[in-house]
């Protein structure tokens, strides 16, 4: 007798895997979006400190619901770290706290975050034309129809710090690129703002011109704003911030596009 039960046992135990499958896909693909004009859409690119490299705790796990995040395969989910995707080791990164304070701040938008940062990358991969600029203007054109985009948050750098001969060229590629992307998100306006690297990076020969090209920004190209990293500690390794940073350096991202956004202003400098 019990033989002949174990099949049917394991049978039922395959159907009823399958269908807990089914019901959590159906419940991460149920996410209502809101009207168009309030979506507010934002692209997070840059490397692996827009990533997110931070532990990840119980209050990581909660999400705001009025803060979506889109996932891989292009489904909009609600934002709980990690959001991205790019390795294994993705956690805490300053994307999540950063919808969670703008969402806070207009109680009738939801926020869309739409992650596309690669840790390790050069500024030359996020060039108009170059592989991860393409992969994320695909992302953020399929999803242009949900929402309206209101920003760009970009940090970057620790790649191209090594060499002097690629720090003297970060400012003009990071120039050209923000003209890129409004022109291509047809908007010559959008608001962008970069993130200082951290105060603990050594980084190589051409570091201080990577730093000074990022806090410079905003007094070279309209519409944009720098968030500061100053006193944000690093997780062990003296390249990523620790979660708890991830969170604070999310809330400076926020403060620095809400000025952008309600003045027209540079950002902190």
């Amino acid at each position: 007798m019990k033989t002949k039960l174990l099949p049917v046992l394991r049978n039922c135990l395959v159907a009823a895997t399958l269908l807990l499958t089914v019901i959590t896909n159906r419940a991460a693909e149920a996410v209502s979006r809101p009207a168009r004009e309030k979506f507010h859409l934002y692209l997070l690119i840059g490397q692996s400190n827009m990533a997110g490299r931070g532990l990840v705790e119980a209050q990581d796990k909660q999400p705001h619901p009025r803060v979506l995040t889109l996932t891989k395969e292009g489904k909009w989910v609600p934002a709980v770290d990690p959001i991205h995707f790019d390795k294994p080791i993705a956690g805490v990164g300053l994307g999540t706290t950063f919808g969670k304070v703008m969402a806070e701040r207009d109680p009738s938008v939801t926020i869309g975050l739409i992650p596309c940062a690669v840790g390790g990358t050069p500024i030359a991969r996020w060039q108009k034309d170059a592989d991860l600029y393409e992969a994320a203007l695909k992302r953020a054109r399929a999803v242009a129809p949900h929402g309206v985009f209101k920003g760009i948050l970009w940090h970057q750098g620790e790649a191209d710090s090594g060499k002097e001969e690629t720090a003297k060229i970060y400012a003009t590629k990071l120039d050209a690129m923000i003209a890129a992307w409004r022109k291509d998100l047809e908007q010559p306006d959008l608001p962008v703002v970069a993130g200082q690297l951290g105060e603990f990076f050594a980084g190589g020969a051409g570091l201080k011109l990577v730093r000074e090209s990022l806090q410079t920004l905003p007094s070279r190209v309209p519409h944009t704003g720098f968030a500061p990293a100053t006193d944000l500690n690093h997780k062990g390794d003296k390249v990523h911030f620790d979660a708890a940073s991830y969170r604070e350096f999310g809330k400076r991202y926020a403060a620095a596009m809400v000025k952008l956004q309600t003045t027209g202003a540079a950002g902190s400098k």
